[in-house]
């Protein structure tokens, strides 16, 4: 098993899952995080740290895309392990419905 970012993120980014993730397999783009998944260590202790329940097991339905969507962009974004604060208007965008059609490939600056 591993944990995967979902679209829940976008727009919201925020990062308390990061300070508690043991192996640091998050990752950041412009606007949302993901989790490697071959590096993510299935701990869980970041799922409850997400205030947007972005955070998912991969062996809930219909996660496969979203462990390879993790993969590619982990794979291409800088790895974050310190907490910054979320994007502006993240608590409206929280559980907004199709946040895909907000989401930025760009990486995001990491640290």
């Amino acid at each position: 098993m591993t944990y995967v970012v979902t679209d829940n993120c976008i727009a919201c980014k925020y990062t308390d899952c990061v300070e508690v993730c043991p192996v640091d397999c998050f990752y950041e783009g412009e606007n949302m995080l993901v989790i490697h998944p071959d590096e993510c260590i299935d701990c869980g202790v970041c799922e409850p740290e997400c205030p947007a329940d972005a955070i998912r097991p991969d062996t809930e339905p219909k996660m496969e895309e979203w462990v390879e969507f993790n993969r590619k962009y982990s794979e291409a974004w800088p790895v974050i392990v310190t907490k910054k604060d979320p994007l502006p208007g993240a608590e409206e965008m929280d559980g907004q419905p199709g946040k895909m059609d907000l989401f930025s490939a760009a990486a995001g600056e990491g640290g």
